[in-house]
């Protein structure tokens, strides 16, 4: 894929744009526990001065066993805020935009090229060995 950066960012606006997005680690673990057939791809955000944050930390291992465990897409992005300003996380919940599901439409019915780019993305990631890959989203 030519710019993983560019298709997540085109992903994440679309789910939001049909209300598919769940924004943060206690919002995403809740979907996962009751109802992880729902999830479809699960982006983790973490910048440098939240790399010490213990409880974060333990929860992205639980999150990333979740979805290894689950066959759910799992990516991680450097940048809380550039994750929060696409997703259109409020300032205050800045924090919490850590982990955004992308979950499936209630009717079963769609096509997402951009999220069927990144899910191969990370199939062949997973082939190198790589089982959180790390994507860099685009500036504005």
């Amino acid at each position: 894929m030519h710019s993983p950066g560019k298709t997540l960012k085109e992903a994440l606006l679309g789910a939001q744009s049909e209300d598919r997005l769940t924004v943060g680690v206690y919002e995403s673990a809740k979907i996962m526990t009751e109802d992880p057939d729902s999830v479809s791809f699960c982006i983790l955000a973490i910048d440098e001065e939240f790399e010490c944050d213990i409880a974060l930390q333990i929860h992205f291992t639980l999150i990333q066993s979740f979805c290894f465990d689950n066959a759910i897409s799992i990516v991680r992005v450097s940048g809380t805020q550039r994750l929060a300003a696409i997703v259109g996380a409020e300032a205050e919940q800045l924090e919490d935009a850590h982990c955004v599901l992308i979950t499936n439409p209630a009717d079963g019915s769609w096509e997402d090229p951009a999220l069927e780019k990144l899910h191969l993305f990370c199939e062949e990631s997973r082939r190198l060995n790589d089982w959180v890959p790390e994507i860099s989203l685009p500036g504005r």
